[in-house]
């Protein structure tokens, strides 16, 4: 079924374009209202799920944590900061065959997978 492109999707879309931050509905929804004070929570939660589904942004998902949201659909890491909170990108290459190395070494068709490193960010370190 297709989705009609409101303007209210186009807001929530240009929102997470603009943070660099991966940042969670609820801070998508705050920096929304702010310019959009009319715009509900349930039109942002609900228009950043059908993006994510449609494959414009990415959905970060974060363990026991609020997903994040992602506008670079390139292929790559993220790694969140087990003491701020913070997630960021990975700059390294992209692993392109390793789906074909765990299905040659395991036997199953991988539908899809998740990977996201935890640590200390050089920041929190620094304090």
């Amino acid at each position: 079924m297709q989705t009609r492109n409101t303007v209210q999707r186009q807001i929530v879309l240009r929102a997470v374009q603009s943070m660099h931050d991966h940042p969670t509905a609820e801070t998508v929804y705050e920096a929304v209202a702010g310019e959009h004070p009319s715009i509900s929570k349930a039109t942002v939660y609900r228009n950043l799920n059908q993006l994510a589904a449609q494959g414009v942004i990415q959905r970060v998902p974060i363990p026991n944590s609020a997903d994040r949201f992602d506008f670079n659909l390139e292929q790559h890491y993220h790694v969140r900061c087990t003491h701020c909170g913070a997630v960021y990108d990975v700059q390294m290459p992209y692993l392109s065959d390793l789906i074909d190395q765990v299905e040659d070494a395991s036997g199953v068709l991988v539908e899809r997978y998740e990977i996201l490193f935890e640590g200390v960010c050089a920041a929190c370190r620094g304090k």
